[in-house]
């Protein structure tokens, strides 16, 4: 049964705050959840017992009460403090964006790798919060010489269980990271020119790996609906210059404040953008904050240390641009953060320009390997 959830936005001054909460109800229907309202308010800053303050915690207590909700849902994170405390006083679960966005994580997550990078930054998260678990135990003994509780004590025990099975999970991932780099070794022996799919979740990207390779992989209107690496071939060629053969691959898509406990689980896949030749940047055109989503995909990128790679932006979605929104030019620049970039306008969904985008790589591609005097092999990770 699909548990009722209502949603809360608190306005810190923050120039990304989603007024209408849109961002956070796709969230949580895609993790299975039933928004059945939306609450925003305005702090100057959080309060440090509540995140919202005694009267507004009220508020929201009797209003989940009226639409039914059984569990409330914060659009930013919480402390593990803020969270019991709001659990205490609302007298049901209460989540955050961060928990929420693991749940989709796990989830989706299909191949081993996927699975213990999630497994990974879960159980980081839960480390933080065993206190919420055992607290009705805490300080129930008293006097000289017994200062703590049979709490305290289970707390310590889940943490040291806890704290042994991350020390697993980061050796098998340490595995795949060393694969990884044998892998990525071999392409550079073979002199491949790699290319790298990247951008907000939900832009298009698995749709356009698809529509360039001819694939099959899974495609869904929903945020994070793929996160393992697919990786196919491509060969491109305009009958007059001679052909590149390109690799692609997919990887997971990034959003606004993205745990970093993802970011750091996920190193050994995203350490795929770090090391290509080129960032394929999906941007989904059509959508009203697109500029935010794009500065947000930069700012992942300079946590996983991907900015000084250069990337292509491409302009996805033109099909669903009024007629009034076409672009004049397919082919030009954009500035992000003071930078002209170049920008391609394409529609993976019904194929428009995608013969534009094949010819921009192949030249690319073309380009760098005259320069580097090796032969034209080219691979690309979505």
């Amino acid at each position: 049964m699909q548990a009722n959830v209502l949603l809360i936005g608190v306005d810190l001054g923050l120039p990304h705050f989603d007024a209408d909460l849109d961002e956070l109800a796709q969230l949580a229907s895609t993790a299975g959840l039933v928004p059945v309202a939306r609450m925003t308010c305005k702090r100057r800053a959080p309060d440090a017992a509540l995140f919202v303050g005694t009267g507004k915690a009220q508020e929201i207590k009797e209003s989940a009460l009226l639409y039914g909700a059984s569990e409330i849902l914060f659009d930013q994170a919480l402390s593990p403090a803020q969270q019991r405390n709001l659990e205490r006083l609302l007298e049901m679960p209460v989540n955050d964006r961060t928990m929420l966005i693991l749940q989709i994580f796990a989830q989706r997550a299909r191949s081993h790798e996927g699975k213990l990078q999630v497994e990974l930054a879960r159980l980081q998260y839960v480390s933080t919060r065993l206190v919420r678990r055992w607290s009705h135990l805490e300080r129930q003994r008293g006097g000289i010489g017994n200062r703590g509780g049979p709490g305290e004590t289970q707390i310590e025990l889940d943490r040291r269980m806890i704290g042994e099975s991350i020390k697993r999970t980061k050796e098998r991932l340490e595995k795949v990271k060393k694969q990884r780099n044998t892998q990525r070794r071999q392409r550079e022996r073979n002199q491949v020119f790699n290319v790298s799919l990247v951008g907000y979740t939900n832009a298009g990207k698995s749709t356009l790996f698809n529509a360039l390779v001819k694939a099959r992989a899974y495609v869904a209107d929903q945020l994070f609906a793929t996160l393992d690496t697919t990786t196919r071939q491509l060969y491109l060629s305009d009958g007059q210059a001679p052909g590149c053969q390109i690799s692609l691959s997919d990887t997971v898509g990034f959003i606004r404040d993205l745990p970093h406990g993802l970011v750091d689980a996920f190193a050994a896949t995203l350490q795929e953008a770090t090391s290509t030749d080129l960032l394929l940047h999906v941007v989904d055109c059509s959508h009203a904050d697109y500029p935010e989503q794009i500065s947000q995909v930069q700012l992942v990128l300079a946590d996983i240390g991907a900015t000084d790679v250069p990337q292509l932006l491409v302009f996805n979605k033109v099909d669903a641009l009024a007629s009034d929104q076409q672009p004049r030019l397919l082919q030009d620049v954009f500035i992000v953060d003071g930078v002209a970039i170049p920008r391609i306008f394409v529609s993976a969904q019904t194929g428009a320009n995608l013969d534009g985008l094949r010819q921009r790589l192949m030249e690319t591609a073309l380009h760098v390997s005259s320069r580097s005097l090796a032969p034209c092999v080219v691979e690309v990770n979505p």
